[in-house]
């Protein structure tokens, strides 16, 4: 299997997300995180992530335009819309998939690496939004509940 570099990859810290009209997240049918309009950020976590990769995703979150304007275009951020934020973590999102019918995991960070990085992206978010930003238990068997609005999915990387 050739390594990912060699397949154009570029590490960094991955978050999916999608606009929705509500989402929340149970743990043992605890509901511990719900909002209303806003994003849905599954987020993935690598081993080369760190402060830069943190900061960086916090301001995309927030500022990455998917939100109508008043002339129906993309073209506010979740900031500017009013909208909230549902953060989860997830590292299945940052799979090796390339190759047989299984995925390899070798590629997210240890949870001893990635659950302080994820506190700190929370932590960032919930600075820069200080109403409106929920999530999940870290590490938990999580049920996700969600409305997608559009459907608007996007995957960034930062």
């Amino acid at each position: 299997m050739a390594p990912r570099a060699m397949l154009g990859y570029c590490a960094a810290m991955l978050a999916l997300i999608q606009r929705v009209s509500h989402a929340s997240v149970r743990v043992d049918d605890e509901l511990l995180g719900g909002i209303g309009p806003g994003l849905l950020a599954l987020v993935g976590i690598e081993p080369a992530d760190g402060e830069a990769q943190v900061e960086r995703m916090a301001q995309r979150l927030l500022g990455y335009r998917v939100f109508a304007d008043a002339q129906g275009r993309m073209n506010l951020g979740l900031a500017d819309s009013g909208g909230q934020l549902l953060l989860v973590s997830q590292f299945t999102l940052v799979a090796d998939t390339a190759s047989g019918m299984r995925p390899g995991f070798s590629t997210a960070a240890a949870p001893e690496q990635a659950e302080p990085l994820f506190n700190r992206l929370l932590e960032s978010c919930r600075r820069l939004l200080p109403a409106g930003v929920e999530t999940g238990r870290f590490g938990a068997h999580m049920v996700v509940s969600l409305a997608n609005d559009g459907p608007v999915t996007f995957l960034l990387r930062a």
